[in-house]
């Protein structure tokens, strides 16, 4: 198994796109502020899967970085909110794109209370 085998990053970095996607969209004066900060906060979510992963084989280290993209999943919801009221994406998007993140937590605390599953000793 790979890490892009995890479900968690598969749909981490499938939300990833859609919001890049839909942060194409945002005006030109969000650039260096709205559209980076949810474009990084989102692809950090898979980066630290990734990272977490080759990490397993130590537990708190495993946990650790998983816990670090549980973070990044948190701040990109922060940021869908500013998209939100900022009218940037409508109330549609907006609930899909949350729903992905609160999936993705959820595999994650799933994967930072069962380490053992995943090849961690």
């Amino acid at each position: 198994m790979q890490f892009q085998d995890l479900l968690a990053y598969k749909k981490s970095f499938a939300l990833a796109m859609k919001i890049f996607h839909a942060s194409k969209k945002f005006p030109k004066e969000e650039k260096y502020s709205l559209t980076d900060q949810i474009r990084r906060s989102s692809r950090s979510v898979s980066a630290n899967i990734a990272e977490a992963y080759r990490k397993r084989n130590y537990p708190k280290h495993f946990i650790s970085k998983l816990t670090d993209s549980d973070a990044e999943n948190s701040e990109t919801q922060t940021w869908l909110e500013f998209a939100l009221k900022c009218e940037y994406i409508d109330q549609i998007t907006f609930d899909d794109f949350k729903n992905n993140s609160e999936e993705v937590g959820k595999l994650l605390n799933y994967m930072i209370n069962n380490p053992t599953k995943f090849g961690s000793e």
